[in-house]
Formats: C-alpha cells, sequence, structure tokens
C-alpha cells in the first residue's frame, strides 16, 4: 500500500545509515561524492575568475610595477574587435560548457538511482548502461530549457519592451506607480515561475527518471503516467513536494553549517601554501605576466575543484538520503520499482 511523505523518512534514513556506514567504506562515499555532485543532487555551483581593476591608475600602487611590468594588454577594452571577439569567445565555451554538464549530469542521474537501488555505486558500468536513456532526458532538458528562455521573454520581455516604448524609462519620476506595481506584478510573476520549474525538475529526477531506467520510456511517456498518478492521488504528492522542501531547508542549514567548519580549515592550509609560494615566486624574482597570471589561475581554479569536492564528501549522506527519500516514497506506487526494492524470495525447492 503507498505510503505517505512522512513515513518515508525513516526507511530514507535507514538505507542511507546501512549503505553509508555498514560497512563505511571510503572508495564507495568518493564515488557517490563524485556522481552527487554531477548529478546536481547538491544544488552547488562554483567558478574561477580572476579580477583585478582596469581603471586605477598604475603609478597608485607601488606593488603595480613590480607584479604588472609585462607586456598584458590590460587596456584590452580599449581594441574594439578583440574585446568582441573574446566575449564572443567566452559565450560560445560557457554554452559549449553547459551543454556538457547538462549532458554529463543527466547520464549521472541514471547513475545516482541504480547506486541507491543497489546499495553500489560502479561509475564505469553505470556510463555504459546508462548512456541512452541518459541522452533522452539530456535532450528533455536541452528542450525545457528552451521552454523556460521563451516564457522569460514572454512574460518578462513583452512588458519591459512596452514600458520602454511607453517612454516609462526615459521619464521615470512621471512613471513611478507604474513601474513599482508593474514591477511587483513582474516578480510575482518570475517567482511563480521560478517554483513551477523547481517543481517540474523534482518531480521529473524523483518520479519520471525511474520509469525510464526500469522501464526504458521516454520523458513525455514517464510524465503522462505521472500526471495520471498525481490526479489521482494529489494530497500524496502535494505533501511529498511539501515534507521535500522542510527536509531540504533543514538538511541545508546543517550541511552549510558542517562545510563552512570543514571549509574553514581547508582554505587556512590553502592560504599557508599561497602565502609561502608568493613569497618564494617574489624572492626569484618573479612578475605579473600572462604566462605567471596564467598559472595563477589554473592553481586558483585546482584549489577551487578542491574546495567544492571536499563540500560534496561533506555533502555525501544528503546525497544519497533524499534520492532514497524519494525511492521509498515512490515504490508502492509504482510496482516495478517495488519489485526490485523488496523482491520476492524465491520458492522453496521441494527435496529429491
Amino acid at each position: 500500500m503507498p505510503i505517505s511523505a512522512p513515513d518515508a523518512i525513516e526507511p530514507a534514513f535507514r538505507h542511507a545509515k546501512e549503505q553509508l556506514a555498514r560497512p563505511f567504506r571510503f572508495a564507495q562515499w568518493i564515488r557517490l561524492a563524485f556522481v552527487g555532485l554531477l548529478a546536481g543532487e547538491m544544488g552547488f555551483s562554483g567558478g574561477c575568475n580572476f579580477n583585478y581593476p582596469l581603471n586605477a591608475p598604475h603609478t597608485s600602487h607601488p606593488v603595480s610595477h613590480a607584479f604588472l611590468d609585462g607586456d598584458f594588454p590590460w587596456q584590452l577594452p580599449s581594441h574594439g574587435a578583440l574585446f568582441a571577439g573574446l566575449i564572443a569567445a567566452f559565450i560560445v565555451v560557457g554554452i559549449g560548457l553547459l551543454v556538457l554538464f547538462t549532458y554529463i549530469s543527466s547520464v549521472m542521474r541514471f547513475i545516482l538511482f541504480d547506486s541507491i537501488v543497489a546499495r553500489e555505486c560502479h561509475i564505469r558500468a553505470g556510463w555504459t548502461r546508462r548512456k541512452e536513456p541518459g541522452f533522452r532526458l539530456f535532450v528533455w532538458r536541452l528542450l525545457f530549457m528552451l521552454a523556460i528562455l521563451a516564457a522569460l521573454l514572454i512574460v518578462v520581455g513583452i512588458p519591459v519592451g512596452g514600458a520602454w516604448a511607453q517612454g516609462w524609462f526615459r521619464h521615470p519620476r512621471d512613471h513611478v506607480l507604474e513601474l513599482v506595481l508593474g514591477g511587483l506584478v513582474l516578480f510575482l510573476i518570475f517567482l511563480g515561475l521560478l517554483v513551477l520549474v523547481g517543481v517540474i525538475n523534482v518531480m521529473t529526477k524523483d518520479f519520471v527518471v525511474p520509469q525510464m531506467a526500469l522501464e526504458n520510456v521516454g520523458v513525455m511517456e514517464g510524465w503522462r503516467r505521472l500526471w495520471l498518478w498525481i490526479k489521482s492521488e494529489k494530497g500524496g504528492y502535494g505533501g511529498y513536494i511539501g515534507i521535500k522542501i522542510v527536509l531540504a531547508i533543514g538538511a541545508t542549514i546543517a550541511l552549510l553549517v558542517a562545510t563552512l567548519i570543514a571549509l574553514f580549515a581547508l582554505v587556512i592550509m590553502i592560504g599557508i601554501v599561497v602565502v609561502a609560494a608568493l613569497l618564494v615566486g617574489k624572492a626569484a624574482g618573479w612578475t605579473w605576466n600572462p604566462y605567471t597570471i596564467a598559472l595563477a589561475v589554473v592553481l586558483g581554479c585546482a584549489a577551487l575543484a578542491i574546495l567544492i569536492f571536499a563540500a560534496a564528501l561533506i555533502a555525501v549522506p544528503v546525497i544519497v538520503f533524499f534520492p532514497a527519500y524519494s525511492i521509498y516514497f515512490f515504490a508502492p506506487r509504482y510496482s516495478p520499482l517495488a519489485s526490485l526494492l523488496w523482491p520476492e524470495p524465491a520458492a522453496p525447492v521441494a527435496p529429491g
């Protein structure tokens, strides 16, 4: 019989404890951290950038003479064509990375599902086995992103364009009430669209991915079935979303505290190494030039990757718990998952 959303919490906790601690296997912990990070189960993102005040006078900082005497074009914005080309290259590379990581995340979502059900994480074998459904999920995610962008252009772009055509932004003091009310309405619409997108994403990874993994159906067929189940049990699925929001808030607070404590110690260690490297470089007469800047950016990105993966290691209990929570809630409502999670004992063989 289907269980309620609160009733699925206890078996999910028990499952996470048994998978992670009975017995404790650090190699499995690392694999789950890697898979959960790439599958987007943490909701964590990071970037690597290098900022320097381009408009600062060159003579205002004595340190600049020591570190910025290379040939690097700090006045790059003055070269219009080169600057536009770099911006276009960054946009193309950014879109390419977004598409690449969307594909990796789609396949990793199936690997994470298999890891929770089987209580074993095997990345290479899972990648080989789940590339086809992962690609279907990847295509659906790309189309969903385009639909979100189109909705934003319609919901936000058209009203803003109309306000611009009416001259509200050229004379804002004459249209304060219209701008305030219009901005409030647009904010509420944007917030509602954001909530809708979040619910669709949660429902897809929690209830459509298991159907794709176990019956090899498409995303739209999985959603067609799920919509029928939701209409027949609105309270159950609504309670699931509400309980999951509460659990996510609590897990985020606990995870944030633990991560900040661990990362603080790790940042101190990395900072000591960085200071030592700067002192050695200064003693060796190094200056800031394109090569040393590129080296600093690479090392900074490596340090950032270490920090992100350390956060993923700390988040492994959360990475395991939330997929287990969705599985134990959905299994009594979806017989293929129930038979996989609770297989029937084999019939006894008669003697002789």
